[in-house]
């Protein structure tokens, strides 16, 4: 077989079908970079998507977890180690206060590199949320009771469950409280049987250890979300379906 000659030239067909396929593998090259490179784009924004959400989370849930771990650890105390109301809310008010400076103390870490606080920062943390407690133990807005009769009877109830239900207020203004203290004398004119020990009187304690709150008119949904929402603090739910259809909610007493 006689050897091709390298120095001979190519004809005209040959040339052309070089051409297409160079053409073709430059194609195919191109197409395969374009589909990597959309691939690439697809991950890229699934990755920012994920981290901005997990921020999102993250920061919603701090936003809530002080008020959380104030009431929380308020009921824990006064359930399992038989506090007096104050004193469990107080120790509520120190893990807040405990929570916050750890949150300023990363920021400070964060930003500046030093674990120093100074003691500014440390006092209004102190300051800001003593006052939160106190305004949510002693103030308690007409708009979210039935009647003015209602609101009176706020600085009667526990401690406890008022900074609780003053709290829930601020993430849903649409709470309405319908009862909170009673007599026996009082189920007798509502027509039902005189009851001789119910957590709308007066406890040993001094205080009323149970609301009822409206759950006509609103969306099921919301009944829901705040019944899970107080039960997720201590405290506990009782939905009453019927004519007097509402959500009972209370404070077991430590005795």
């Amino acid at each position: 077989m006689a050897a091709t000659d390298p120095k001979k030239k190519l004809s005209s067909r040959e040339l052309s079908n070089l051409n297409k396929k160079l053409d073709q593998q430059l194609a195919d090259l191109n197409e395969g970079e374009e589909s990597s490179s959309a691939e690439s784009s697809v991950s890229s924004s699934s990755n920012i998507f994920a981290k901005a959400l997990f921020y999102i989370v993250l920061l919603i849930s701090g936003l809530i977890a002080p008020f959380f771990l104030l009431v929380r650890t308020s009921v824990y105390i006064y359930s399992e180690y038989d506090l007096h109301g104050w004193l469990a809310l107080g120790a509520g008010v120190l893990a807040t206060i405990l929570l916050l400076l750890c949150y300023a103390l990363f920021v400070r870490i964060r930003f500046s590199k030093s674990w120093f606080l100074n003691r500014y920062v440390r006092s209004g943390i102190a300051v800001l949320v003593a006052a939160y407690t106190l305004y949510g133990a002693f103030y308690f807005s007409e708009l979210n009771a039935k009647s003015e009769e209602i609101s009176s009877y706020y600085r009667s109830l526990h401690p406890i469950m008022r900074v609780a239900l003053s709290t829930a207020t601020l993430a849903d203004s649409d709470i309405i409280v319908t009862d909170i203290r009673r007599s026996p004398e009082d189920y007798e004119k509502m027509g039902l049987a005189q009851k001789q020990h119910s957590l709308h009187f007066v406890q040993e304690d001094g205080y009323v250890h149970a609301v009822d709150l409206r759950t006509k008119g609103r969306a099921e949904w919301k009944n829901w979300l705040l019944a899970i929402t107080f039960e997720g603090v201590g405290l506990e739910t009782i939905r009453h379906v019927g004519t007097a259809d509402h959500l009972h909610l209370y404070l077991s007493l430590n005795d």
